[in-house]
């Protein structure tokens, strides 16, 4: 019954596909209308979120890339529920993957539903050097610091409160709010930058959730909706 069941969750996306989408694409660079941090911002932001973390365990959800990603070893990984939260393709990008001929999409947190995650345990040794190797991937600027949140999730050990980046970054001006499925696919299908592809992106989250046993029926959809596009006549045009 079980192989069954795998054999029923087998990816649409294969990796022939994703390979598809990739192309050499230069970095644009940092755009001039954003506050970007120097090693000084970074070293007071890791400061407050040393002085805000609450008692216990440094624990990080990780709802995207850093499951499959997560930057150094941690301690420990945990299954998590959170509730009120749901991942969404809400961030527009126009670097990382994609470009500005190119724009693509990158995944949030946003308001409402539950989110499925990996929590993950830092060590605290040499914990502030970790969160700022964190901050250095995941955050570049004074605006978005502010959708870097404590939240709280359910897990097997009970409640914890855990650091979670980009929760409902509604203030950024490259915040997108409820796009279709199916204009998700097409701009995922297409947008590639000098980090790799949108599908790749999406391929990689999917996969890695499916092997922690985390089944989000979305993503799911919106991976089957990405390999059509990649098969489709339209696109195979170049269009």
């Amino acid at each position: 019954m079980e192989s069954d069941s795998k054999a029923a969750r087998r990816m649409s996306l294969t990796l022939e596909l994703v390979a598809l989408c990739h192309r050499d694409v230069i970095d644009p660079g940092p755009e001039a209308k954003y506050d970007y941090f120097v090693d000084a911002d970074y070293a007071k932001a890791v400061e407050r979120l040393l002085q805000e973390r609450p008692t216990g365990p440094f624990w990080l959800f990780a709802y995207g890339s850093l499951i499959w990603k997560p930057e150094f070893p941690t301690e420990e990984s945990l299954l998590g529920v959170a509730d009120g939260w749901h991942r969404a393709f809400c961030i527009h990008l126009e670097r990382y993957r994609g470009s500005p001929e190119q724009p693509g999409l990158m995944m949030a947190l946003d308001r409402g539903g539950r989110c499925e995650g990996v929590l993950l345990r830092l060590s605290e040794q040499d914990l502030a050097s970790q969160l700022d190797l964190l901050l250095q991937r995941e955050i570049g600027s004074h605006e978005a610091l502010e959708s870097v949140r404590w939240i709280d999730v359910q897990s097997a050990q009970g409640p914890v409160r855990a650091l979670v980046f980009y929760a409902h970054p509604a203030h950024l001006d490259y915040y997108v709010n409820s796009l279709p499925l199916e204009q998700v696919a097409r701009i995922l299908a297409r947008a590639c930058g000098h980090w790799g592809s949108g599908a790749q992106y999406l391929h990689q989250t999917v996969s890695k959730l499916e092997e922690f046993g985390i089944h989000d029926e979305n993503l799911w959809m919106l991976q089957e909706l990405v390999a059509e596009e990649i098969q489709g006549r339209e696109f195979a045009a170049g269009s």
